[in-house]
């Protein structure tokens, strides 16, 4: 198997991106697009520049010939330093160098990987076959037509842009960017410019949708009779999942991001996921990669000692490790945040862009608002505010244990039904609705996007908010957490920066490792010094993989099974062979290749109306040979040419000569007469059907 890393990911927002070969089908796992990168433009393209006696200075130096990359080191990035035009949108840049038409297989791990999915379908020569579980297909379609309907209201306010190649894409402007600046855009090397691209339209995004082939949990689906694809819960997020590909006797397992207990979401089923072949571990958060492995005690001893533990019992610990109750330690400190920012006076924005995030949000700041003397409204201001909140209480075997058991008690899964019908949280579609207008207060908790401060309601709002000493901006962390928060400078605003669960730690990967029990990992790069390839006691073989490279996996030879009906098994003349667990037998059927499975069928067409010819194995014996030749009437003799290798040479009752070689026995003679006695006493001596 081929295994080419195309992307390596950003973390929740931006899956990695991977291309592989498997049983002579190529497939491409996952295709986000990286919305972090609209950091480098400026939510408002009204530029402001204030010139000091310093720029003057730096501007002529740089007429002089001073070198643009010192000045870029040197001078720090302000908000007069970002791109001022309409955004376009990062994409996979290194896809768009392979041939689309020859990728057969796509498959979607999660929402935020479906993100890119519509640049892709729209490409001349696309034609796979692109799968993705019922909600992943229904949760990146509501979150993809958010993304167009924020775009749409910000070309509306400041115009439609360039439409073909924009100004600050030209090498002249790149290289006037800060450097910070100039990497995001061009990547380290230069070479990612082909990444950007304008964004795809409402009509675009309807057309992907319907190109996909939706799955259940553990719903077996064939692709060509050849490679049988199941997901499983990842637990990451309510219908992202993990990938079991079943293929010419081999199985491969591709594990994106993972969580082993969630708090709202499907819990990780990796029992499904043990004993395979091939495991590709995709994703692993940042902390894990980060992390140093000296410093944590929960690291290595499972992996490398010997003993006779129970496996399924160290698997079951996992499981029970309480992260979820972490998490909602998270969400209780935030929610004490809120409530002593609107006790003050002031506002609350909250942009972040997980689905079901947002839903725990909204449930522990309505109950810590009842349980104080604070009242203020909440509103979820997006276009596709109520589609969501709609969608996600209706899914209830897509969501933990504890979510459906509220089925069966008739609550709501959501604490957000509720308060809608309450009044209690305010729904709208765009921040300039009149209904908002006129029911809007402050102070006020607001659920808006979009998380990367570049579009949306969240820019209006911040802007709105920023002088206030009193109001609060919830965000995640992330690489170019500052730079998103630049534009808005100088803030008085408080900025709560929040680091969320979404992938395994590194105290669990190992663990899962050995209590999966794959033959062979693939791990990223970053992980060797971790996990090395060679040198430990490993119960697995592990390849390492970077990104933009490609690496030949060898993949574990297994026995091919074949079914054979009673129809054609009772026609069979067993023949045995010199070796006697070995026996050889000649039939007419037809050869069936459905769901993974290969079976031998009755024979559709007539038999055929001469006798089948013989196949034989094995060489002659020289001696033998000369006496069933001396029984048919025919003179010869031998010429040994090596262990295996003779002549025989005939003489009566005409000339003709047998070569036998170790692969080959050939006879030469004048006369087809003599060449069929010399034929039937070769067969003689061999073993055929």
């Amino acid at each position: 198997m081929n295994l080419t890393c195309l992307s390596k990911g950003r973390g929740f927002y931006s899956p990695p991106c991977q291309l592989m070969d498997f049983c002579d089908f190529r497939i491409l796992v996952n295709c986000p697009m990286d919305l972090s990168a609209l950091s480098i433009f400026s939510p408002n393209l009204q530029r402001t520049v204030v010139e000091s006696d310093d720029d003057h200075l730096e501007r002529s130096e740089d007429v002089e010939g001073v070198s643009r990359k010192r000045r870029k080191t040197e001078k720090p990035v302000d908000a007069s330093d970002l791109i001022h035009a309409v955004p376009w949108y990062k994409f996979v840049g290194n896809l768009t160098l392979w041939n689309i038409s020859s990728i057969d297989v796509v498959l979607i791990s999660s929402p935020m990987a479906m993100l890119g999915l519509p640049f892709l379908t729209h490409m001349d020569g696309f034609c796979a076959k692109v799968y993705a579980t019922e909600v992943t297909v229904k949760l990146g379609e509501i979150l993809m037509k958010d993304i167009v309907s924020m775009h749409t209201e910000f070309k509306q306010i400041y115009g439609p842009g360039e439409s073909e190649f924009p100004d600050w894409m030209r090498w002249e402007n790149l290289e006037k960017l800060p450097s910070k600046l100039e990497e995001i855009a061009a990547g380290e090397l230069g070479v990612e410019l082909n990444a950007w691209m304008p964004l795809y339209s409402a009509a675009h995004v309807k057309d992907c949708v319907k190109m996909i082939h939706s799955l259940k949990y553990a719903e077996e689906t064939c692709y060509n009779g050849a490679i049988n694809i199941t997901a499983f819960s990842c637990g990451t997020e309510v219908g992202a999942c993990n990938w079991r590909l079943n293929g010419q006797g081999t199985n491969l397992v591709y594990l994106s991001a993972s969580v082993l207990a969630s708090t709202h979401a499907t819990e990780f089923n990796f029992q499904a996921l043990r004993k395979s072949d091939l495991l590709l571990c995709s994703d692993l958060s940042s902390s894990s990669l980060d992390s140093d492995p000296a410093q944590d005690p929960n690291v290595g001893s499972s992996v490398y000692r010997k003993d006779n533990e129970n496996q399924e019992a160290s698997a079951q610990s996992l499981i029970s490790a309480d992260e979820s109750r972490e998490e909602m330690e998270k969400l209780s400190f935030i929610c004490s945040v809120v409530i002593e920012s609107v006790r003050t006076g002031g506002s609350v924005l909250i942009p972040i862009g997980r689905p079901g995030l947002i839903l725990l949000l909204l449930e522990q700041i309505s109950a810590c608002l009842e349980s104080s003397d604070v009242k203020v409204p909440m509103y979820f201001i997006s276009s596709v505010a109520e589609e969501l909140l709609a969608f996600t209480n209706i899914i209830p075997e897509w969501l933990c244990k504890e979510r459906q058991e509220k089925l069966f008690s008739c609550e709501p899964l959501f604490g957000h039904t509720d308060l809608i019908k309450a009044k209690k949280l305010l729904l709208f579609p765009a921040i300039h609705s009149l209904d908002l207008l006129k029911t809007w207060e402050e102070p006020c908790i607001v659920f808006a996007p979009h998380w990367s401060l570049r579009l949306g309601p969240a820019v209006h709002l911040l802007q709105r908010w920023r002088a206030d000493p009193n109001s609060l901006l919830i965000t995640e962390e992330g690489p170019d957490a500052d730079l998103s928060l630049l534009p808005f400078m100088p803030m008085a605003m408080k900025v709560l920066q929040c680091s969320f669960l979404s992938n395994l730690t590194l105290s669990k990967i190992q663990p899962l490792l050995k209590a999966m029990r794959p033959k062979r990992v693939l791990l990223p790069e970053e992980l060797r010094h971790l996990v090395p390839s060679t040198g430990a006691a490993l119960p697995y073989a592990v390849t390492h993989y970077a990104e933009n490279e490609t690496v030949t996996v060898p993949i574990p030879k297994n026995n091919a099974v074949v079914e054979i009906t009673a129809e054609v098994a009772s026609q069979l003349q067993w023949k045995k062979t010199n070796q006697a667990d070995i026996g050889i037998a000649r039939l007419i059927g037809d050869l069936s290749i459905q769901q993974g499975k290969h079976r031998l069928l009755p024979s559709r067409d007539d038999p055929p109306p001469q006798p089948k010819p013989r196949f034989f194995w094995g060489s002659p014996d020289p001696q033998i040979l000369l006496s069933k030749l001396k029984e048919a009437g025919v003179s010869s003799s031998i010429e040994t040419r090596s262990a295996k290798a003779f002549d025989a040479h005939i003489t009566e009752p005409g000339k003709a000569l047998v070569q036998v070689r170790e692969t080959s026995t050939v006879i030469c003679s004048a006369t087809e007469h003599l060449a069929s006695l010399v034929y039937s006493a070769v067969v003689s001596t061999l073993d055929g059907v």
